[in-house]
């Protein structure tokens, strides 16, 4: 129990001194006879809060960025009324900054026998599973003079996936994808694998096309068209080792490069591919393997919701390993990690002609913006010193990515909010090349 500031307030203006305790404090406050009577008498009118009942409901799940509602059922068994102050104790990241008082608490009433329901909205800023804390309650008289407190555990978990704000360049390249099929009245020449049809021949097509035998029949020439091949393997390999923490903008890298591989999940699953996942640094994070097209995309952002960076140093030989035996048959196998030079030439080189060897590869690295800022630098000390320091780092990772084209690997490397764009181009020429 507690004594309110409007009992507190009565007591200090009494005239008889009484002796109030409560578990923990002891004291003795001036307080008049019938003062001590009206706070028993309210005490003992405050609906008990222990004996609640308490049940939740709501959303488990939510995008970044997103709200979510949980809904909270309290339950009155008592023959008293219930009037009462509730908070609903979730993490610090689970409310945009100073919302949580506002979103958290809850005034009840509730009669004997019956129940109420109080909603509490969420708005996370993190990816990742927020659990939720402790509900308490205080449950007050009629008066207002004296308090019950309780807490009552109720789990419930809501997880905050990644937010795919690439999605919106998705209708653009699916369009690019249908040219490749044949699906729209734009054809694709001479390039893919497998035979689509035949045509007639127009100048400038690709004279290897030519089917003489076809041409032959009929009294124009024919030329095959083709098609990219379909249900091709691709497996994405998300690097969630110490250079996947450093923050480009207000998040993680490795957001940068979840948010690329989601849109390469999303075109290649509707390019009739198979797309797995491999997340990795010195032990194996996450694994999504042999998902329908239609289940592919919840499932990696379901496993790429609850990713964090470690602060190790990836282990790429363990990586190598890892990836051979998820993708045994030939492959497209996309390196989500860094272009910094110590990674590459220390770990990943020394290790690549085991993948390139079976594989096509294919490299996507998330570039500072900050770093091209600074390149741009003028007008005094300072930021010609930035524009030569920037542009040391951009030669570094041209040499680096230089040696990479070397061992035969397509390198992607652009800012967050070029990345995914830029990666899907990657893939698209890669199909129209014929090389999947």
């Amino acid at each position: 129990m507690a004594l309110t500031g409007r009992a507190a307030l009565l007591a200090a203006l009494g005239s008889l001194p009484v002796g109030i305790w409560e578990p923990g404090w002891t004291g003795i406050l001036a307080v008049n006879a019938p003062l001590a009577v009206a706070c028993a008498c309210d005490f003992a009118l405050a609906a008990p809060v222990r004996r609640l009942g308490l049940t939740r409901s709501g959303d488990t799940s939510v995008r970044l960025g997103d709200g979510a509602e949980v809904t909270l059922t309290v339950t009155n068994p008592s023959r008293r009324p219930l009037r009462a102050r509730l908070r609903d104790a979730w993490p610090p990241s689970s409310w945009q900054p100073g919302t949580e008082t506002a979103a958290s608490r809850h005034h009840l009433v509730i009669p004997p026998g019956e129940r109420r329901r109080v909603t509490t909205r969420l708005r996370p800023t993190r990816r990742g599973d927020r659990r939720a804390d402790r509900v308490t309650i205080r449950s007050y008289g009629p008066l207002g003079l004296f308090t019950r407190q309780g807490t009552h555990q109720v789990p419930w978990t809501v997880r905050v996936l990644p937010p795919f704000t690439s999605r919106k360049h998705l209708p653009s390249k699916l369009a690019r994808l249908r040219e490749l099929d044949g699906r729209t009245s734009v054809l694709t020449r001479g390039e893919g694998t497998e035979f689509d049809s035949l045509r007639e021949y127009v100048p400038g097509d690709d004279t290897r096309s030519i089917d003489w035998r076809a041409t032959a029949r009929q009294s124009t020439v024919a030329v095959r068209t083709w098609r990219p091949e379909r249900d091709r393997h691709i497996l994405l390999v998300l690097d969630t080792g110490r250079t996947s923490a450093g923050r480009v903008g207000d998040a993680p890298r490795l957001d940068a490069s979840m948010d690329a591989a989601l849109l390469l999940a999303a075109l290649a699953s509707r390019a009739g591919d198979r797309v797995d996942l491999l997340a990795y640094d010195r032990r194996l994070r996450a694994l999504v393997q042999g998902r329908t097209a239609g289940d592919v995309l919840p499932s990696l952002v379901n496993a790429m919701a609850t990713l964090e960076p470690e602060l190790v140093e990836t282990d790429a030989r363990g990586l190598t390993a890892t990836a051979l035996r998820t993708a045994p048959r030939r492959s497209l196998i996309v390196l989500l990690t860094t272009l910094d030079a110590a990674p590459i030439e220390e770990g990943l080189l020394p290790v690549l002609p085991r993948l390139t060897r079976r594989h096509t590869v294919l490299l996507a690295s998330v570039a500072d913006p900050h770093v091209a800022r600074m390149a741009k630098a003028r007008g005094n000390t300072d930021a010609v010193y930035e524009a030569a320091a920037a542009a040391q780092a951009h030669s570094e990772r041209d040499r680096t990515a230089e040696q990479l084209r070397r061992h035969g690997v397509t390198v992607v490397d652009a800012t967050p909010d070029e990345l995914a764009p830029a990666l899907a181009d990657a893939y698209l020429a890669l199909k129209t090349a014929g090389r999947l």
